[in-house]
């Protein structure tokens, strides 16, 4: 399915996964909407709309501006997220709150702004950027797995709300993958283990599918994919597109 002309809204697209979907989106012909906190370290093409997508008026806001730029939204990408690392103990509330606000409250605030439409159009892509932690628990990220698990049953529960409407709502739960996030990890993890850097990579990479890091580009490709097809409420694992 050609994605050329119709208006996708990519929020979080200032660097990593976000931008390389944005990117890949706009190279296929869509009308590309940014939602972020902050604008692209680099030049995106595209629309900008800057909003916390953890607040509702901003939210609101945003959309609307896109809107306005480039009309009715067709495809939105939820991806804007964050992730701490903590020991149980060591997670505070103001942590547990941010990223539950963040990855989960954010996911559903945009995505409840754009189902409406969607369905009255009969067609419609939502993507929501998961994370391998939202199939699985993993130490030290006990709010980023609750959070990432939220997204994974609110996408299968949308999905079956909107089933034969046209909207197809789908996951897309990637390991770790090269970028920044990536690399600050391995950075905390050699300062607290003494492991360098080479094994701290490799042990990460130990447990994504294929035993490898992912590449932005391939989380784009398997966004595309989900975009490009006519499933709904599946989970798709990356690297691999394994569906689960």
């Amino acid at each position: 399915m050609s994605v050329a002309g119709k208006h996708a809204v990519v929020t979080g697209a200032s660097r990593g996964i976000g931008r390389a979907i944005a990117e890949r989106l706009h190279q296929e012909g869509a009308r590309v909407s940014i939602i972020s906190r902050s604008a692209p370290l680099a030049a995106v093409e595209g629309f900008y709309a800057r909003a916390d997508v953890c607040k509702e008026d901003e939210v609101r806001r945003a959309f609307q501006e896109c809107r306005d730029a480039n009309g009715a939204v067709d495809i939105l990408v939820n991806n804007a997220g964050i992730v701490e690392s903590a020991t149980l103990t060591r997670t505070s509330s103001e942590m547990w709150d941010r990223i539950i606000a963040t990855n989960l409250t954010g996911t559903f605030l945009c995505t409840r702004e754009v189902f409406a439409e969607m369905t009255a159009a009969k067609w419609g892509r939502i993507v929501n950027v998961a994370s391998t932690a939202g199939l699985a628990g993993a130490p030290y990220i006990s709010a980023y797995c609750a959070s990432k698990h939220g997204v994974v049953g609110f996408t299968r529960a949308v999905a079956a709300e909107a089933a034969a409407t046209g909207v197809t709502v789908n996951a897309i739960c990637p390991g770790y993958t090269e970028t920044d996030i990536l690399r600050n990890a391995v950075t905390n993890i050699t300062a607290k283990t003494g492991r360098d850097e080479e094994e701290t990579r490799h042990l990460l990479a130990a447990s994504n599918p294929e035993g490898r890091i992912a590449t932005v580009a391939e989380v784009a490709e398997g966004v595309m994919m989900l975009i490009g097809g006519s499933q709904t409420g599946i989970a798709m694992i990356v690297p691999g597109f394994l569906p689960a």
